[in-house]
């Protein structure tokens, strides 16, 4: 294309051109196909509204001049894309119409085996509200055997669940060194022993000696006396000398002098001899006293059951070996009394916030059932669960016994003349549910809102949603949670 200069020209009277006041403004101009050609921008006379573009051809041939125009067409413009709006809309309408339409289509029911499912009528009457929990019977008497003494296993003659007597041997332990010991007690109290007869035999001899030499003293006395007194007479007479009897009274004073120290050396000699005799009884009796601690201990060592019962286990469930040593006051035993059990019942907390000392209870052993009352009730619940105590009246069935697994039912209220039902899978109380009712003569069920009052073991209570004589399914319908109309076959 070789440019030209732009060259604004009148043109009139063009074939084919709407505009014949059109001014045409040159923009260049070229050879093609062996022909003059010129592009060229065209408005309106007098303004500077776009028309269109023109390209014309100017053949050196006379008479064959052409010239071809593009022509804007606003009104063209504007009808097909109104026709194109319309298009569009209505295409969007059509879409959303059948796609609303199709959202609106039920799907077909499933189909449901009504051998697979747990349907129930809903009645009318007394209904009784009770907590279930499992549980175990646990002893009310339980007599835990420490060791008193230390030692070393070396006999187990019984095993656990052995039925045992006061006197029954549970283990016998060996302790060389308490042995030793013993024997050293008995050989200190037999040389305590043999020590204190020497001393007392040794006591008595001086003792006796002691009371030899008051004899003699007492002799002396008297025989001073009797001289002093046979002096003097005489001396009172004038038959003798006033020297001899002066010489008579002083020996006889000197002799009772001694008398009266040899009297008091008896007493104080007698006195320190019952002392060193008591003393050396005490050494006896501690010597005694030792050794049958001693004795005792070694006794002990031979671990007896204490009292009449069950031997329900045997080192408190790490298990007692033999050759194991075991420390003094260490448990090696326990006794249960088997005639007297009460179960402890894991009730959940949900179900446990009615519950009250007193109330009744059934305990089913898997052996019979027996019934009882609620005697504790812990206040604290331990991963979700409250520990209920449930005392045991009456005969227990055979077989029971202690850690026995058990299922308890406990009687919270008897609500009268009421609607329910059998308990439906996951039915919780004050809630609402939905279950499916079976309609159609048992071909199909729908879902229903069920609202539920109060809860039992295996029997919720109807406020709402249903009527005596329905047909509800109680076995689990999650599967069918999206849909709310099935087919039972």
């Amino acid at each position: 294309m070789i440019p030209a200069p732009r060259v604004r020209v009148k043109m009139k009277g063009i074939p084919g051109c709407p505009f014949p006041d059109t001014k045409i403004l040159k923009l260049g101009s070229g050879t093609f196909w062996g022909r003059r050609s010129y592009q060229l921008r065209l408005s309106r006379s007098g303004t500077s509204e776009f028309v269109g573009m023109a390209t014309y051809l100017r053949d050196n041939t006379p008479g064959k001049q052409t010239m071809a125009m593009d022509i804007a067409r606003p009104d063209l413009v504007r009808k097909r894309r109104r026709k194109r709006i319309i298009y569009g809309a209505s295409l969007v309408v059509i879409v959303a119409v059948v796609t609303l339409g199709l959202s609106r289509l039920k799907p077909a029911p499933p189909s449901v085996d009504s051998a697979t499912v747990w349907a129930r009528p809903v009645m009318r009457g007394d209904m009784l509200r009770q907590v279930h929990g499992l549980g175990t019977l646990v002893p009310a008497k339980v007599t835990s055997i420490p060791a008193i003494s230390s030692g070393r296993v070396i006999e187990r003659p019984i095993l656990p669940g052995t039925p045992v007597k006061a006197d029954t041997v549970l283990l016998v332990l060996s302790n060389p060194e308490l042995e030793q010991q013993t024997e050293n007690a008995k050989l200190a109290l037999k040389a305590d022993q043999a020590a204190y007869q020497t001393q007392k035999a040794q006591s008595e001899s001086d003792y006796l000696g002691k009371q030899a030499s008051l004899a003699q003293a007492e002799a002396t006395y008297r025989q001073s006396k009797l001289q002093a007194d046979a002096d003097h007479q005489m001396y009172v007479k004038g038959l003798g000398p006033l020297i001899n009897d002066q010489k008579s009274q002083a020996s006889e004073q000197a002799a009772q002098k001694n008398l009266e120290m040899t009297q008091l050396q008896l007493v104080q000699f007698k006195k320190q001899m019952q002392t060193q005799l008591a003393q050396a009884q005490t050494k006896i009796a501690q010597d005694q006293t030792q050794l049958n601690l001693y004795q005792q201990q070694m006794s002990e060592l031979t671990v007896r059951a204490g009292m009449n019962g069950v031997l329900q286990d045997l080192g408190t469930g790490t298990g007692i070996a033999l050759g194991q040593e075991v420390a003094a006051g260490t448990t090696v035993a326990d006794v249960v009394d088997p005639t007297q059990l009460w179960a402890e019942l894991d009730i959940p907390e949900t179900d446990a916030k009615d519950l009250l000392l007193g109330q009744s209870a059934s305990v089913d052993t898997h052996n019979g059932i027996v019934s009882g009352r609620v005697i504790r009730i812990n206040p604290t619940p331990v991963n979700g669960t409250v520990a209920v105590d449930v005392t045991l009246e009456g005969t227990l069935p055979k077989g029971a016994r202690p850690n026995l697994s058990v299922e308890g039912t406990i009687l919270i209220e008897k609500l009268t003349n009421v609607m329910y039902v059998e308990r439906p899978v996951h039915a919780e109380a004050d809630s609402t549910i939905g279950l499916f009712k079976i309609i159609s003569g048992g071909k199909e069920a729908v879902r229903v809102p069920v609202k539920i009052g109060k809860v039992s073991v295996n029997t919720v209570e109807i406020l709402g949603g249903l009527q005596v004589g329905d047909q509800v399914i109680l076995s689990d319908m999650s599967a069918y949670d999206n849909y709310d109309r099935i087919r039972l076959d």
